[in-house]
């Protein structure tokens, strides 16, 4: 018999919850860490949407890389996700920033997904950098991370540099473009401000915004080959969901 607590335990193995940033709410967040778990769901986010998917596969369990308690909660109203979990007993794990840098995490995915090699972590961690199989074009590169990782709207900057080396941060990562640039010709992430986008043109950096949900969701759901490798008891399932902001 597999129970919350046996996949929390492994998931903290691989993603110790204890590396997570200051600011993160990792870890078990609502349910019993003794219940079975024979259907558990996997997605980015514990939205509504998700939890209406779990209810209809009879979920005891569901898995997500971003928190479903970030703040302080102040009430919990019958319409509510963490309601809706409390009320069909559907247990809930998070790991978010701690999974952001696992070995085989949001970021190594990230860099499988974009068939880089030679993968090295950089910028203490927080980033990774590899290689292409050959150089391309800031346009060829840009089309390729869009068609691979289902990005409407990407934004990038300009360079006439060929593209060779990339360093890759899923998420919101525009803070760390210096450190990225440090060590590859392009910067890949889920988000960058404006201002971080102008500076880096203006430095002449090639960096490519495209989308949290994006460099997020693909990454984080490769974990379910990991779990039901081990878990063979569980049938883990993911969440049907696209990415809920809407793009041209």
């Amino acid at each position: 018999m597999t129970t919350v607590k046996n996949i929390y335990d492994y998931i903290n193995t691989i993603s110790p919850f204890d590396t997570q940033k200051e600011w993160d709410n990792s870890g078990f967040l609502i349910g019993d860490f003794r219940k079975e778990v024979k259907n558990a769901v996997i997605a980015l986010d514990c939205s509504n949407e998700v939890v209406e998917y779990a209810e209809s596969v009879s979920a005891d369990l569901i898995i997500t890389h971003h928190p479903v308690i970030f703040r302080g909660v102040k009430q919990i109203k019958s319409d509510s996700t963490i309601y809706r979990l409390i009320n069909n007993d559907i247990a809930q794990i998070s790991v978010h920033t701690p999974f952001d840098i696992a070995e085989g995490g949001i970021n190594d995915n990230l860099a499988k997904l974009l068939s880089l090699h030679n993968i090295r972590k950089i910028a203490d961690g927080d980033l990774v950098a590899g290689e292409l199989e050959e150089g391309m074009s800031i346009d060829d590169f840009a089309e390729l991370v869009a068609d691979t990782l289902g990005t409407n709207g990407i934004r990038y900057t300009d360079t006439e540099k060929l593209i060779k080396t990339v360093a890759v941060g899923g998420g919101a990562c525009g803070e760390y473009v210096e450190d990225a640039m440090a060590n590859a010709d392009c910067f890949v992430t889920g988000e960058a401000k404006y201002h971080e986008m102008l500076d880096a043109q203006q430095m002449g950096y090639a960096v490519i915004s495209a989308g949290h949900f994006e460099t997020e969701n693909k990454p984080f759901l490769m974990i379910k080959e990991t779990l039901e490798k081990l878990f063979v008891d569980v049938n883990f399932h993911i969440a049907p969901i696209q990415n809920p902001i809407k793009t041209i």
